[in-house]
């Protein structure tokens, strides 16, 4: 692949796991989901043969464990036919780069978070005044510069459907991110909901290290436009999902995961929203 890639600047080891990291799990015969320290990634795709696709390219410093997950997964010489990102915030792309100078694939994403994905545009930095736990308060050293993967992105298809993976569609859920996507299967009701809803509260040190689980708006400290993380929460409880694999925390399905979906609209602005931080009264996506 191109040089010009990169990953962002202040992209480094990031000391944080949680009780599930190095875990995998098939949800699905063709639904696999990974914990690399404390984030999900998803390997769509039936082992037995055919295509396959890596959602979201994990911590930074993680690839080879991420190439031996997938190894293991879909064999010794198999790359995905793409990868296909949720959003670009640090532990969604932390490894993508040494990825792609392996896997010369490409890499979907919406256009909204091309800035981000370019070079072009740092994420506004981690709220550490926001109201949360330790997580919250020790965001500042989350990288949030850009990373540079021009050369291998393409957006997603404005007709909805999600490359290589027949059956899915994305579904656009800003707030916490602008171009933030999560990716819906009708047929089964399966949900890969990256951060717009979590199922472990992301900013508790003690939550996160034992993954305890509840569904949970997304983690605040990179939040930064509450409305449209409302908006985004309502639009997939109503597609009534059976099965959720978040982009943090473990999967969740049936009638807990709809109990809990229901309340966290609910009582969005209670349980969800922050009483104190920069972007709270933010209605901008900046």
């Amino acid at each position: 692949m191109d040089t010009n890639m990169h990953q962002s600047a202040d992209n480094k080891f990031i000391p944080m796991t949680s009780v599930s990291s190095g875990t995998g799990h098939e949800v699905r015969p063709d639904v696999y989901y990974y914990t690399n320290q404390i984030v999900n990634l998803v390997l769509v795709g039936n082992p037995s043969g055919g295509d396959w696709v890596l959602v979201d390219a994990g911590m930074p410093k993680s690839a080879s464990e991420i190439k031996e997950v997938c190894r293991g997964r879909f064999g010794e010489n198999s790359k995905p036919a793409a990868i296909v990102l949720t959003h670009g915030h640090f532990d969604h792309v932390g490894s993508l780069v040494s990825l792609l100078e392996e896997w010369p694939v490409p890499v979907f994403a919406h256009p909204l978070e091309f800035p981000f994905l370019t070079g072009q545009q740092a994420y506004p930095e981690p709220d550490v005044t926001v109201q949360g736990g330790l997580l919250a308060k020790i965001s500042s050293i989350y990288p949030n510069e850009p990373i540079n993967i021009a050369p291998a992105l393409q957006p997603l298809p404005e007709d909805g459907s999600v490359p290589f993976m027949p059956g899915w569609r994305w579904v656009h859920t800003p707030g916490h991110s602008p171009g933030q996507v999560a990716f819906f299967r009708d047929h089964d009701r399966t949900l890969l909901s990256a951060d717009a809803f979590i199922t472990v509260k992301q900013d508790s040190l003690y939550k996160v290290l034992v993954q305890k689980e509840e569904v949970c708006g997304p983690p605040v400290y990179l939040t930064t436009n509450w409305p449209a993380a409302y908006d985004s929460v309502k639009k997939l409880e109503a597609l009534q999902p059976q099965m959720v694999v978040p982009g943090h925390g473990t999967f969740m399905q049936g009638e807990a995961l709809s109990q809990g979906l229901r309340k966290l609209v609910q009582d969005f602005e209670q349980v969800a929203v922050p009483d104190y931080g920069k972007f709270v009264n933010n209605t901008n996506q900046h």
